[in-house]
C-alpha cells in the first residue's frame, strides 16, 4: 500500500488522491471502488507519462500483468530497466524462437510460407514489420 502522502512519479508533488483525509467510513463497496480509482490514476499516470497507446489496455497480456501485481503484493519490488531490458527480454525471445522453431516443423506438412516485409515511417521515425504466414493448402494454391 502506498503512504497516504506518495509524491508523484518523485516529482515532489503530492498526488492529491492520496492527500485527501478520511472523513467518513466507507462502505466495503465504497472501499473497493474507491482502490479501483486509485489503481485506474496509477496505471493511467503512467500509460500518459510513457505516451502508452491506450489500447495496450485491450492487450491479453495486461489483465494477467494486473493480476499478477495483485497476487504478489508489496512483497515484490517493481522492475529495473536492466532487468526488463536484459533477462526478461532473453526469456521471452528464447520462447518466441521455441514457438516459431515448433511452426517451422510443420512447414512442410502444411505448406505454409512464412513472408515478411519491412519499413520506415519517415515522419514518426517508427519501423513496420509486416508478418504474412501462407499456406498453399488452405487455399487452393493452383493444386488441383
Amino acid at each position: 500500500m502506498l503512504p497516504r502522502s506518495a509524491s508523484i512519479a518523485g516529482h515532489g508533488r503530492k498526488d492529491s488522491f492520496l492527500s485527501k483525509p478520511k472523513s467518513q467510513q466507507m462502505t466495503l463497496k465504497g472501499m473497493v471502488k474507491g482502490t479501483r480509482n486509485m489503481l485506474g490514476r496509477y496505471i493511467g499516470k503512467w500509460f500518459y507519462d510513457k505516451g502508452i497507446p491506450f489500447d495496450a489496455a485491450n492487450s491479453p497480456y495486461f489483465p494477467p500483468m494486473v493480476s499478477a501485481i495483485q497476487r504478489v503484493g508489496t512483497r515484490v519490488k517493481p522492475l529495473t530497466v536492466y532487468e526488463l531490458s536484459g533477462p526478461i527480454l532473453d526469456k521471452e525471445v528464447e520462447e518466441v524462437t521455441k514457438w516459431i522453431e515448433e511452426y517451422k516443423q510443420s512447414w512442410p506438412r502444411t505448406c505454409i510460407i512464412l513472408m515478411s516485409d519491412g519499413w520506415l515511417n519517415k515522419v514518426s521515425k517508427k519501423e513496420f514489420l509486416n508478418f504474412l504466414a501462407y499456406s498453399l493448402k488452405d487455399s487452393g494454391g493452383g493444386r488441383r
